[in-house]
């Protein structure tokens, strides 16, 4: 634009200049009448140029603040989504969203059903059991959240598991456990409690729910943990071990009773407190019913094509002659290969007798063969000691692979594993061999 009032400029003094009187220009002097117009044509356009550059910039001042005050909103937005995705704990668990009453109020409405056919050798009979898989059972879950102000969201969740012949249960003498027909139980209310979330101060937990230490021994990155992880008796926990003499009949010894991670102490009824996340590191502990109480570190972090992460236990189980109960886990995975290595271990120290102890290792591979998901494969083994007496050993291997299916939020999964108890005491029992398949669906 001020090139052009230039030009503009230019051509005005030519037409001027034309236009002179030409008598005027032979006598070889100036009309300063002439002049003087010039001039003051001059000092129009001047100031005339001088008021069009001040428009000019203050368009230009109006447009930067405009994009300023857009990215700010922009921003503050992008802060509430997070403060509420941080208030659920998990971001999957915000996708369905509806209102409620009243209007500012946001619910969020996920699950999953995770169903499974193990294929069990007790050490003399081979059966099928048709099972929810215990490791990550089916359930469904209702979280409401709401800004209360800039920093601070009001959480609250409630979270059931309907789980019929859940595989914790399941065992030859109860094949069918857990539904209406049968009077058992099959109901769980794994959460339900409210919360305040602060990103400056940290949150609040008040109901039943995660205790501080729970999951500490089963922090995964390798994918396969729908099936395998570091709780490996879960998928087959309420079968019996069967006796290696004799006839072969059933103890009362379960899988669960040999083979614990010992991680923490689950879900309970608690008020727990969370710290900000501070590089990666954060704290959190618990006061639970029953006079018990726990604490535990958490960490993440991505570097040099990894990424990471761990965790860390203590806890006050009040139980009979058991002191303390310590764990931790740490899981790291390299992107770039897939290549991943997760650990676990876990300790209860008991009075009079020696502490029940568990060593745990799987070694993964993530990849992706196919454009519908990544394919997780893993083996791993287990040591569990001192369970359920203070003179048992028990021993495990096993392998599994996971296909995802990420635009239908499904996972196909398939295992084998082995579980072998060593016992100093009467009677011995036989290994058992268990074949695994099944499906997680995410809704």
């Amino acid at each position: 634009k001020q090139r052009a009032i230039y030009i503009l400029l230019g051509l005005l003094l030519a037409v001027q200049m034309v236009f002179v009187s030409p008598a005027s220009a032979q006598q070889g002097t100036a009309d300063a009448k002439t002049v003087e117009r010039l001039e003051r044509m001059i000092k129009e356009q001047q100031q005339q140029l001088e008021s069009m550059r001040r428009e000019l910039n203050q368009l230009k001042q109006t447009a930067a603040d405009a994009q300023t005050k857009a990215a700010e909103a922009k921003s503050e937005a992008s802060q509430a989504t997070t403060a509420v995705q941080e208030t659920i704990g998990k971001k999957d668990e915000f996708r369905n969203l509806v209102s409620s009453s009243p209007g500012k109020i946001k619910l969020a409405i996920s699950g999953q059903v995770n169903r499974a056919v193990n294929i069990i050798d007790d050490g003399k009979n081979t059966d099928a059991y048709f099972v929810d898989n215990d490791a990550s059972n089916s359930r469904v879950r209702f979280i409401g959240t709401v800004q209360a102000t800039d920093d601070l969201t009001v959480g609250s969740r409630i979270e059931v598991a309907f789980a019929p012949n859940e595989s914790g249960n399941v065992n030859q003498n109860d094949e069918d456990n857990g539904n209406l027909n049968s009077g058992d139980n099959f109901l769980d209310e794994r959460w339900v409690e409210v919360s305040l979330a602060s990103k400056r101060f940290g949150k609040l937990s008040l109901g039943k729910g995660d205790a501080a230490s729970n999951n500490s021994a089963e922090v995964d990155l390798s994918k396969t943990d729908v099936v395998q992880y570091a709780s490996i008796a879960d998928i087959a926990g309420g079968m019996l071990f069967r006796q290696s003499s004799g006839d072969n009949s059933l103890t009362n010894v379960k899988v669960s009773d040999a083979f614990k991670d010992l991680d923490g102490l689950s879900r309970k009824n608690r008020v727990r407190y969370d710290t900000p996340t501070f590089y990666g590191f954060s704290l959190a502990g618990s006061l639970i019913s029953d006079q018990r109480w726990d604490a535990s570190l958490w960490w993440g972090g991505l570097g040099l094509g990894f990424k990471a992460a761990g965790a860390a236990a203590i806890a006050n189980p009040n139980q009979d002659n058991a002191n303390y109960q310590y764990d931790g886990s740490f899981s790291l995975l390299h992107e770039a290969t897939g290549l991943n290595l997760t650990l676990s271990a876990g300790l209860l120290d008991y009075d009079g007798r020696n502490a029940g102890t568990n060593l745990w290792g799987k070694l993964g591979w993530l990849t992706r063969f196919f454009s519908v998901g990544q394919t997780a494969f893993a083996v791993d083994y287990d040591q569990s000691t001192n369970f359920p007496t203070g003179t048992d050993k028990g021993y495990s291997v096993g392998g599994a692979v996971v296909q995802q299916f990420e635009e239908f939020g499904t996972e196909l999964y398939m295992q084998y594993r082995l579980y072998s108890l060593d016992r100093d005491a009467d009677p011995s029992v036989e290994d058992m061999n268990v074949g695994t398949i099944g499906a997680r669906v995410k809704f």
